[in-house]
Parts: C-alpha cells; sequence; structure tokens
C-alpha cells in the first residue's frame, strides 16, 4: 500500500508508522518528496489492514497497490529511474544509450577491433559475452573467466563500461568484479536463485525478457532484483517466440510503450536477437527508438563471417556508423539525445 502523509509531518512521524510496519513482518519504504512525505507497505493486506492507518492522525491517504509487481510499479514511484553504469553513463530520462560489440568475447584482436569500432561511431558501453548459454552444447560455450578479463581490458583501454551475461547464481560475485553490468539472458529470467543474488549484488542489471514470457511475467522477473536491493534494473525486450518462423524471434515493440506506461524502470530493445537477421537489426533498432525506448543493444563484430557465435545477426563497423546517424535524427525527434 502507498501512505501519503499529512503536510507538516515529521521525519518522527514517519519512522513510527514504519516502525509499526516492519514490526508486523512487512516491507517499509519511505519516499520523501518535494511537498508530501509518502511511505510504502509491502506484506500480506490483511495484516497491514490490522494498523487502520487511515485513521492515524498524520496520514493523510491510504491505497492499495494493485499491480502484483510493488516495487518496480509506477504506482508505488511514479518517477522514472535513472540507471547509472559506470561513472559517466545514465541510463533512463533524456539519453539514449546504445551498448554495442560482438555476441562472444573470442579473443583480445577481435574484442579490442569490434569495441574501436562501436566506441568511434559513438556507442557508450561495450558488450561481449564471456560466458555463452547455448541451446546446443556442442556449440561455443565462451571463454569464461579469460574472457571476463579481456573484456575488462578492452574496456580499459576504450574507456567504456562493459556488459555482459552472467549464467549462474555461482557466478554473479566472479562476473561483477570484473564487468560494469551484468546481463540476464532470455533463457534465465525466471532463474530466481539467481535474480536474487543480482538483487544483492551492486552492481547494475539487464534483465532481458524470456523468449516465453508475458509482460507480467518479465516485471515480477525484476520484482525479484529489486526486492533484494538493487534498483538498478535496466528491462531488455529481444523478441518472444511465436507462430512465425521466418525470423529467429518476433521483436515485440508494442511491449515497450506498455511497460514504460506500468513501471518507471528504464527499458531498451535488443533487435539482433529480436530478429536473427543482419539487415533488419538497423531498421527495428531505428523503430525502437521511435516507440519510446531509453536504448539499444546491438552486436557488432570487427568482421562478422568469421564470428564464432551469432554472426549473421551482428553488424558490420560500417552497417553500424550508418545506424548511429539514422538514430541520431530520430532520437532527437523524440526529445533525447545520443
Amino acid at each position: 500500500m502507498i501512505i501519503v502523509l499529512k503536510p507538516k509531518s515529521t521525519k518522527q512521524d514517519a519512522d513510527e508508522i514504519l516502525q509499526s510496519i516492519s514490526e508486523l513482518g512487512c516491507k517499509p519504504l519511505y519516499m520523501p518528496g518535494t511537498e508530501r512525505v509518502v511511505l510504502g507497505a509491502i506484506g500480506d493486506e490483511r495484516v497491514l489492514g490490522s494498523l487502520n492507518l487511515e485513521g492515524h492522525p498524520k496520514v493523510e491517504s491510504v491505497t492499495p497497490v494493485l499491480s502484483p509487481y510493488k516495487l518496480v510499479s509506477r504506482e508505488m514511484h511514479p518517477h522514472d529511474t535513472l540507471v547509472p553504469i559506470g561513472p559517466t553513463v545514465l541510463v533512463g530520462g533524456e539519453k539514449f544509450t546504445v551498448i554495442a560489440g560482438p555476441c562472444a568475447v573470442e579473443n583480445e584482436a577481435q574484442m579490442l577491433a569490434s569495441g574501436q569500432a562501436a566506441k568511434d561511431a559513438g556507442a557508450t558501453c561495450l558488450r561481449g559475452g564471456a560466458f555463452k548459454p547455448r541451446t546446443s552444447p556442442h556449440s561455443f560455450q565462451g571463454l569464461g573467466v579469460q574472457g571476463l578479463e579481456i573484456l575488462a581490458d578492452v574496456g580499459r583501454k576504450l574507456n567504456m563500461p562493459t556488459v555482459t551475461e552472467v549464467v549462474d547464481a555461482a557466478d554473479v560475485e566472479t562476473v561483477a568484479s570484473y564487468a560494469d553490468v551484468l546481463q540476464v539472458g532470455a533463457r534465465n529470467m525466471q532463474n530466481f536463485r539467481m535474480l536474487q543474488e543480482l538483487g544483492r549484488c551492486s552492481k547494475p542489471v539487464i534483465l532481458k525478457r524470456g523468449m516465453a514470457a508475458s509482460i507480467q511475467d518479465f516485471l515480477l522477473a525484476a520484482e525479484y532484483i529489486v526486492n533484494e536491493g538493487n534498483p538498478n534494473v535496466i528491462l531488455c525486450e529481444r523478441g518472444i517466440r511465436t507462430f512465425e518462423t521466418t525470423m529467429r524471434n518476433t521483436l515485440d515493440l508494442a511491449a515497450v510503450p506498455y511497460i514504460k506506461l506500468k513501471t518507471h524502470l528504464p527499458v531498451m530493445v535488443e533487435p539482433s536477437h529480436g530478429t536473427g537477421i543482419r539487415d533488419l537489426v538497423s531498421p527495428m533498432s531505428r523503430a525502437a527508438a521511435a516507440c519510446g525506448a531509453d536504448g539499444i543493444m546491438v552486436e557488432v563484430h570487427c568482421n562478422p563471417a568469421k564470428a564464432v557465435s551469432d554472426g549473421a545477426q551482428s553488424l558490420y563497423p560500417q552497417q553500424f556508423s550508418t545506424l548511429m546517424k539514422d538514430l541520431r535524427i530520430i532520437v532527437e525527434a523524440m526529445g533525447k539525445s545520443l
């Protein structure tokens, strides 16, 4: 529930109510505003009802939060959350963030060439997979810790924050020691044990939508992370499985403005996995910017023909450079900046 205190209520008044919420075994939230102090309470509504807060002399109103995802809902947090990545990048608000790089870290030369091309074109963050959860056990599974070391080294050389995927709860601490942002892939969106570990981590998290996940499933997965104490979650639409087999996935761009209506978290789009076809990545990136996304994450490889993973959906450096020029026009028309 959302509890709005009356004008001139003090911090002591708020603390007394928060303490009573906590004593019932529920989760109290303190959300001071410019004109009103707003409190939140998460837990069994029947238990919270026993407090009779509607009759409290310092309470102006009590409103139940109807959505099942309480912490990521706009009902509880009406203003957009801005997620910091490293010391210089802020995802959300008036910025359109571009994360680019190869699907997998193959070696230092490949990573440096791909990262330099991404940075030269205007990308602000560098992506690269060190652990690769693949459908086939015979496919390239990533370099593991060696890949993390290469990614971190290239990120330092290029002065770019790094993004990489974590595939197991036991690896969260290790991956967090190398990367600036931890990514949860579609296959792990409902790996609740790992989501809880990420919630106890201090690094930002990019959460990709599962291949068969509804929007409610998606937002409840984000709730797991925020509920453990990590507010820095970026949602990523990357396509879902439908009856259509022409493309790798069906990129659900209608989900982007809908999710932004329902949650305060920033939303990015990943058109590389969303389509699986190189020639579709740029037009869907432009569409993502037009429908209100806070950024995109795309695969860029210095030589896609020789990529060990997802070469068919990776952009050549020149294609990415052209995309960035096109994006700038659309992003500015949407009132944002690259």
